[in-house]
């Protein structure tokens, strides 16, 4: 029957076969002559890793229905679109789009080479035909061709790689990243979406019409996919989507936010969240003054929430640019992300610490003077036990902080609070850490207090020099009434004394 459509393609199709699903293998088996190219439903339903699910007006396909590949031989390679004339090339089109629809076991590269190949090849000329915009696509032919994107790219994605080990604690930055044996007819399938959606032969109140909520939604559940390759390709896309179809834009921010609320609150397992930060980035960037409340609680609820997770070292880069973003869109902002960092400060993960020390500069360096002094007796109390800390990355991290002039500027012109606080950590460090170059940097911090105000320097070393001479006469007592009690007990003897 294949051979008959390919050989018979001059015929133009009516519009009932045009919409007629199983004629390009979209639709269940048997609905057409007993010939027709068989189709199998194969679902696979795998706990954490869901396949889309199909609705709305792409709601003919699914993902668990594929065409599978053809007896070897049958699939023979059509004329190239140059070749044939301009009233046959709509025709044409979708003949290749057909045989674009063909799923090929990737496990075994010798099996189905030759069909294969003539996939790829139809593909790639699938793909200069759109970027080259030759001629408008019709209405058909775009529905046709998202049918066939959606069909080779919307599918159940493998077990990710902590899931087949069964290690429950296994660190993410550390597990090889898994590479989809299909990419090679996948890579150009994402190329010819790209192109399709970035074309200025695009007409968006067409395309809306197929590239929809349902679309969109299951474009980002293949963001968790563990190859990168595919992640950086659905990032592009979907940051081009969100550029082209306005009507799409809240619908795209709330469903990343549920994306962001299960990772956060259930699984702490998403391989795509760094590439999403990426395009939130850019959004945020884009946002009009003064910022929409849900903006801000966007913020709140999921962004800030994002520091939990043991993951972040994974994204922190792409989430600390969204963060900044939003204090340099609305300094006013900066109080409630200061307090949101303190919520969430590692307590036993120094790496973590380090991470959130740098993007505490960045955020600090767009606050205001209002802003920080709101926060900043909380906050200070946490950069002195940074200081103290024994990891000397950490305290080499919060030191690091003196070295930039705004953070100076604004500590100097609240150092009658800010000293106070931090005095005792820094003669701590001066004493007994183990660092040299901590201990370096420390008496710099110090020297550079002692410059801006000698007699708020004198009066916090004076009552710290109190405090230390009181911890130590209560320490003293402490130890003299043991002794007593020891010496009570020895001249009583041991008959009450209790052993274990």
């Amino acid at each position: 029957m294949f051979k008959k459509i390919m050989k018979g393609g001059h015929r133009k199709p009516s519009k009932s076969d045009a919409n007629d699903p199983s004629l390009y293998g979209f639709g269940p088996p048997g609905n057409r002559n007993s010939g027709s190219v068989s189709t199998t439903n194969v679902v696979v339903n795998h706990a954490s890793r869901p396949g889309p699910a199909a609705s709305g007006p792409n709601s003919n396909w699914a993902p668990g229905v594929v065409a599978l590949a053809p007896p070897t031989g049958t699939v023979e390679p059509l004329p190239l679109f140059r070749d044939v004339p301009v009233s046959e090339r709509q025709n044409l089109f979708i003949r290749k789009l057909q045989i674009c629809c063909y799923q090929f076991d990737f496990s075994d590269t010798l099996k189905s080479a030759r069909e294969k190949e003539i996939k790829r090849q139809t593909l790639l000329e699938l793909v200069d035909v759109i970027q080259s915009g030759s001629g408008k696509i019709t209405e058909t032919c775009q529905e046709e061709m998202i049918r066939m994107i959606s069909v080779n790219i919307f599918r159940c994605l493998p077990p990710a790689s902590h899931e087949n080990t069964g290690q429950e604690n296994a660190d993410p930055e550390e597990e090889e990243p898994y590479l989809e044996p299909s990419w090679p007819h996948l890579q150009l399938v994402y190329e010819l979406l790209l192109r399709y959606v970035v074309s200025s032969d695009t007409d968006t109140k067409i395309a809306k019409r197929y590239i929809d909520h349902s679309f969109v939604l299951k474009l980002l559940d293949l963001f968790d996919s563990e190859d990168p390759r595919e992640r950086e390709y659905l990032k592009t896309i979907l940051h081009r989507i969100y550029g082209k179809f306005m009507v799409h834009r809240p619908f795209i921010r709330k469903a990343i936010n549920n994306i962001f609320y299960r990772f956060i609150y259930e699984t702490e397992r998403h391989s795509g969240i760094g590439e999403l930060l990426e395009i939130l980035g850019s959004i945020i960037n884009g946002f009009a003054l003064p910022m929409k409340e849900e903006h801000k609680l966007f913020l709140v609820r999921a962004l800030v929430p994002l520091h939990k997770p043991k993951s972040i070292a994974i994204y922190h880069q792409q989430l600390s640019y969204c963060i900044t973003q939003f204090v340099e869109k609305d300094y006013k902002l900066a109080d409630t992300v200061i307090r949101g960092l303190l919520k969430y400060w590692p307590m036993t993960n120094c790496q973590k610490e380090v991470l959130f020390l740098g993007e505490l500069e960045e955020v600090l360096e767009a606050t205001q003077s209002a802003e920080f002094q709101r926060c900043m007796v909380p906050l200070f109390r946490q950069i002195a036990r940074c200081l103290n800390s024994s990891h000397f990355q950490v305290a080499e991290r919060a030191l690091f902080l003196w070295n930039n002039e705004h953070i100076v500027s604004l500590i100097a012109q609240n150092r009658a609070v800010i000293l106070p606080i931090i005095f005792q950590a820094l003669e701590k460090n001066i004493q007994s850490h183990w660092n040299q170059a901590v201990h370096g940097l420390t008496v710099n911090v110090r020297k550079m207090f002692m410059e801006m105000d000698v007699e708020l320097f004198e009066e916090c070393q004076r009552q710290y020099t109190e405090r230390e001479m009181k911890a130590k006469e209560v320490e003293e007592q402490r130890e003299l009434a043991w002794k007593r009690l020891a010496d009570v007990a020895a001249q009583r003897g041991g008959d009450y004394m209790v052993t274990v």
